[in-house]
């Protein structure tokens, strides 16, 4: 599973450049009907922190695994660029239970959700919108500005350090480091500028009011 090469997206010239072969189109996008996955999920076992090897992933699976390790590893702060909130990755039981501990463990925890568009999660559901109606002052989910165009990604940061990262974002492959405080520290910058010139929605703004 280990992998000394995968994606370049986003990195300065002070770190080696990341390459990235895609295996082809799986479709990661999720039905219309919104269902989630009834099935338990494992996380993948690496930790937050301490493994410094690249890993990269191909299936649905993998990337499922990995985005739990690091919500349920995640103590301090977590970032989640993406197109729609992704049901495939993030509308499942364990995710849900994972962000609400990770919110509950700390008031100075914080969840921040970038989504492109809110319009598909608002009209057919989704569990990380129902947690935030209920914990209102540590999460926190706003939309990316139209004016933003240069992100192509799908992203998740866990306390600067842990970095999940999709080139493409209707594919599941990219890959997963979990103690890589550079890459992390510059995406997260990417992650900030973003989020400084976002906006509330009115369909979001309805939703969690």
């Amino acid at each position: 599973m280990n992998d000394e090469n995968a994606p370049a997206h986003g990195i300065e010239a002070d770190l080696p450049a990341i390459d990235f072969h895609s295996p082809g189109r799986f479709a990661i996008h999720n039905p219309e009907t919104g269902g989630t996955i009834a099935s338990s999920r494992e996380p993948a076992p690496f930790i937050l922190g301490d493994h410094s090897h690249l890993e990269r992933f191909h299936t649905p699976e993998q990337a499922q695994a990995h985005t739990l390790a690091l919500l349920q590893q995640a103590t301090q702060s977590l970032c989640l660029f993406t197109p729609d909130l992704e049901p495939l990755l993030y509308n499942h039981g364990s995710v849900l239970d994972a962000c609400t501990r990770f919110l509950l463990a700390s008031p100075k925890n914080r969840l921040r959700i970038l989504l492109r568009d809110p319009t598909r999660p608002v009209r057919q559901g989704h569990r990380l919108l129902q947690l935030a109606q209920r914990v209102t002052s540590n999460l926190h989910i706003r939309k990316l500005n139209p004016d933003n165009i240069n992100e192509e990604s799908a992203y998740l940061l866990a306390d600067g350090r842990g970095l999940l990262l999709r080139p493409q974002p209707d594919l599941p492959a990219g890959y997963a480091l979990y103690n890589d405080p550079g890459r992390a520290r510059q995406q997260q910058a990417r992650f900030d500028q973003a989020w400084d010139t976002s906006l509330l929605d009115p369909d979001l703004r309805s939703f969690l009011l």
